[in-house]
């Protein structure tokens, strides 16, 4: 059977929940990645490529022409469908805009991976929610990227399941080796408090600059790609330091020479329902998080002691300086360890896989009725 996920997140973007759990339905499906249609200056085509997880990426085109659009994508879809062999699958969805040109297709099952609330982020279309409202309609299995957005929307369907953030465990405790590979922030001084993760309208830049500007000693590294903000507005001081994208494998050499890992996230409706899964990423690396209060942060990470919760700069620089100041976490990296122990993507997605089993199952069964 296929697993045909479509999805606004280029495969080849930061490596987050889509990659993880797409990358291991793979050992149990063939899975195809449809990415979000871009424009081209050719006629509409389609290109498919194969990743390293085994993941087929395709990637649709469209030409810059008068026209239905929703209706040549629905042909582009059905012509990749027919060229790649796709017949007998399930349609797993990222985002409800993709159903304007997929309402044709005749899956097994549907799957509604809710990762975010697209809805409240920046250049959200206006026409998302009532496609969301369709999507909840033909959905046989709704998972949510958190648990405060699944509170948000569990009366919308009757097969809805949180799924937080997950973690690869290992990959991250990498960064608690003293070994770590030399990597190209060897220039920056000491002490570093990091971030890795997309910079966008969730970051709150204003309290970067406070930071920095309030301890003009301390060396900010700011991972990750810059979007849907104009890197105008970045603070810029010689103590900040932008390293941009960074791929998935190289992010434990970075974190390794951090002394605290930082969640700088902004508080507004962007940021209401996010579940970030730099949270037990940060911590499976050993380091010290301190992020701003953020509803699935806060809990469980903060009411568990995990993760400092701070509201300013000047909070955010105690947190520091109170954890800077330790000589040993032994006590508290073994909670830490504890805690993760039962989190992790593999476990993830087996949970998931006996829900859509079930979910495939229950529906040939009425279908045969």
């Amino acid at each position: 059977m296929e697993l045909v996920c479509f999805t606004h997140l280029p495969w080849d973007f930061v490596y987050q929940r889509p990659q993880h759990l797409l990358s291991r339905f793979a050992k149990q499906y063939r899975v195809y990645y449809f990415e979000e249609p871009r424009d081209t200056e050719e006629d509409d085509h389609f290109a498919a490529g194969i990743t390293k997880e085994n993941i087929a990426v395709v990637k649709l085109f469209l030409a810059k022409k008068e026209g239905d659009r929703n209706a040549r994508l629905t042909h582009l879809v059905h012509n990749a469908f027919k060229y790649l062999g796709i017949q007998d699958y399930i349609c797993w969805y990222y985002t409800p805009m993709a159903l304007q040109f997929t309402r044709t297709l005749t899956p097994r099952s549907v799957v509604y991976d809710c990762m975010d609330e697209l809805s409240q982020f920046r250049f959200a279309p206006a026409e998302l929610l009532s496609l969301e409202e369709e999507l909840m309609e033909k959905a046989d299995v709704v998972f949510t990227g958190g648990h405060r957005l699944y509170e948000a929307k569990k009366h919308r369907h009757p097969n809805i399941h949180p799924f937080p953030s997950s973690i690869d465990f290992d990959h991250f405790a990498q960064a608690r080796s003293e070994q770590a590979a030399e990597v190209d922030d060897g220039q920056i001084g000491f002490p570093r408090l990091g971030f890795f993760g997309v910079v966008d309208e969730r970051f709150d830049v204003d309290l970067l600059r406070n930071m920095a500007a309030s301890r003009p000693d301390w060396h900010f590294v700011i991972i990750g790609p810059v979007v849907k903000i104009d890197p105008a507005i970045l603070p810029q001081a010689e103590n900040i330091h932008y390293l941009g994208q960074r791929s998935y494998d190289e992010l434990p050499q970075y974190i390794n020479s951090w002394d605290i890992a930082l969640m700088p996230f902004a508080i507004n409706e962007s940021t209401e329902f996010i579940s970030p899964t730099k949270t037990p990423e940060y911590l499976a690396a050993g380091k010290p998080v301190i992020s701003t209060a953020i509803h699935d942060v806060v809990r469980p990470y903060g009411t568990e002691g995990l993760v400092h919760i701070a509201d300013t700069a000047e909070e955010f620089i105690a947190c520091a300086e109170k954890e800077m100041a330790k000589s040993d976490r032994s006590e508290w990296l073994t909670k830490v360890d504890s805690f993760l122990a039962g989190n992790s993507w593999d476990r993830t997605t087996d949970q998931m896989s006996a829900i859509i089993s079930d979910a495939v199952t229950s529906k040939k069964m009425l279908a045969n009725v």
